[in-house]
């Protein structure tokens, strides 16, 4: 589209040939708010909170221009330039390599546009963002906002206490939490809090499967309240709701929206190694808002910054059962790569294995690259042909996971995919080639917490096997001893 800057307006002119591409226009006026205009109410629910593309609103251009002119819609460049430098307002794109151009119907002209965001819908420089500036849409409260009633742990209380005073606050906090601990049910109070407080919330997550699990639960947990849930292909993707629950890169729809932001897996991949992933939480915050980081692994910048107290934190260095984390033996395994490249496995490995077979304990047995895995399932699957391999491009990941879960499945070999976000009531967990750089100290504590989840069975295994001590490994049983002191210190762990 082009503009023109008339009479304190920006107006839509594609006839006039001194209209320009939203980008070039230097400063984009915003009228004063008419509070005598009817707005649309049903385009203040689908545009509080959000930057949005025209085509993204099934609205005429002519309404959106009346409403803007009533100062209650916003313009906003979706790329900004810089000289001979682009930058993606939406997505926090500054890598060039990242843009191209086209020759556009809409401004006539050969256009930038941003190829980092494109699954989003093409943003160019004549896109204009579309945003909205009025009164929030007012959503009526459930009398019983929460309807669950479980009890926590000592430890899951301390943190909860310490995220409701947080989100009451407006302030950053991080819950360090081992895996298993019960992350979810600390949310809970401060959820309610921050509801009866009118503040949106959202819990934004990197992977769907976690908002595909976290949905029901927070549905459960509170029945009466409208909740949103974000990912690719949603339903609820123009769904108005004080609580959201959504994938990392849905946040980019947003802006200033949220007076709550809960980071789970703040560790995780993709939002570890994408800026664009941390842009879109930034920018989806309002100015003043608060923002509850939760992991079990944080990197070593923050666990520095715990400890020099530049960053308030709560640690739960117990689960609800009160047994202590299983601590991992290193056992070496001789050249194992070697081995497999001539069809043979680790003996030491295959006894570990067939120990457990023989007696019926379910094992994730982890790798670092596929090919090696799938060496070694065809190694396994002569001992027993109910073994099975998966990987994150693998058509029946879901199945086989699920299969697994109903005990069918005696040992299933996996790369990091599974290293998180699984739970498996009873297994032993081992991984081939820890020495692997892939193998980060957040990945082997992760697949370190994959055993002894349950009350019923606390005490699975965990063994790494290499090919040399790396240390990641040291550091990841460092970090697992210790939460284990801790939480004997604070009489959490029944020893």
């Amino acid at each position: 589209m082009r503009f023109i800057v008339k009479d304190g307006l920006i107006l839509p002119d594609l006839t006039n040939i001194e209209s320009l591409p939203i980008s070039k226009i230097p400063t984009i006026p915003h009228p004063p708010l008419n509070l005598l205009f009817a707005y649309n109410t049903d385009l203040q629910k689908l545009l509080s909170g959000k930057q949005l593309l025209l085509e993204d609103l099934p609205i005429h251009l002519t309404d959106i221009q009346t409403h803007y002119q009533n100062g209650y819609i916003t313009y906003r460049k979706g790329i900004e330039r810089s000289g001979d430098k682009f930058i993606c307002t939406r997505c926090g794109n500054k890598d060039q390599q990242k843009f191209a151009s086209y020759p556009c119907s809409r401004c006539g002209a050969q256009c930038h546009y941003c190829r980092h965001c494109l699954m989003m819908g093409r943003i160019s420089e004549c896109t204009p963002l579309i945003g909205w500036c009025g009164p929030e849409p007012d959503i009526p409260l459930p009398k019983n906002i929460m309807a669950w009633n479980g009890k926590l742990s000592q430890g899951q209380m301390t943190a909860s206490n310490h995220v409701v005073e947080a989100i009451l606050q407006n302030q950053e906090h991080l819950i360090w939490a081992v895996c298993g601990a019960g992350k979810t049910e600390v949310l809970f109070a401060g959820i309610e809090a921050g509801i009866k407080a009118l503040k949106r919330i959202c819990i934004a997550t990197p992977r769907t499967d976690v908002v595909l699990e976290l949905t029901p639960r927070l549905k459960a947990a509170f029945p009466e309240l409208t909740i949103a849930s974000l990912y690719g292909g949603s339903e609820d993707r123009h769904l108005f709701a004080p609580l959201t629950i959504a994938t990392t890169h849905q946040l980019h729809r947003f802006y200033h929206a949220f007076d709550v932001i809960i980071l789970d897996e703040v560790d995780a991949f993709p939002y570890t190694v994408e800026e664009s992933l941390q842009h879109a939480a930034i920018q989806s915050r309002k100015p003043n808002s608060a923002m509850i980081y939760l992991t079990a692994t944080p990197n070593e910048k923050w666990q520095r910054e715990c400890r020099t107290g530049k960053r308030n934190f709560t640690t739960i260095p117990a689960r609800f059962h009160r047994h202590p984390l299983p601590v991992p033996e290193f056992v070496w395994s001789g050249d194992w790569q070697k081995q497999l490249k001539k069809d043979k496995f680790s003996a030491i490995v295959l006894r570990w294995i067939e120990k457990r077979l023989h007696v019926g304990k379910q094992v994730l047995l982890f790798f670092p690259h596929i090919s090696l895995m799938e060496k070694a399932l065809n190694i396994l699957k002569q001992i027993n042909p109910e073994i099975e391999a998966v990987h994150a491009e693998d058509p029946e990941r879901k199945m086989k996971v699920q299969r697994m879960r109903d005990k069918q499945i005696p040992l299933l070999l996996t790369t990091t995919i599974l290293e998180r976000g699984v739970t498996f009531p009873n297994i032993d967990v081992a991984v081939v080639g820890a020495e692997d750089p892939i193998f980060t100290e957040s990945a082997l504590v992760q697949i370190a917490g994959r055993a002894g989840r349950s009350k019923d069975h606390p005490d699975g295994v965990v063994t790494f096997f290499h090919y040399g001590k790396t240390e990641e490994m040291l550091k990841a049983r460092k970090q697992i001893s210790s939460m284990n002191r801790e939480g004997k210190k604070r009489g959490l762990l029944d020893l």
